[in-house]
């Protein structure tokens, strides 16, 4: 975790929220964490690693993951 987090306000809807909320309850995670997670998958990690999203895959909730693999992974490999 970095030394120091600047905080920051960000508004979104109603619904938006909600599914926040309730992803953060789901993984057990704050919803900071949650946020933060996102940004850093949607902008790209700050680490210089990339992360692989096919490797939490079995956590999603979908069940089709299997058939969809080459998919999945020929979209992360595209980034």
């Amino acid at each position: 975790m970095l030394a120091y987090m600047q905080r920051t306000t960000v508004k979104i809807p109603d619904a938006l929220d909600a599914r926040l909320r309730h992803e953060a309850q789901r993984r057990g995670m704050t919803i900071s964490q949650v946020t933060r997670e996102a940004l850093e998958l949607y902008l790209g990690a700050t680490s210089g690693r990339r992360r692989l999203a096919a490797a939490r895959a079995g956590r999603s909730g979908r069940t089709d993951v299997s058939q969809r693999i080459e998919d999945i992974l020929a979209a992360e490999v595209g980034r």
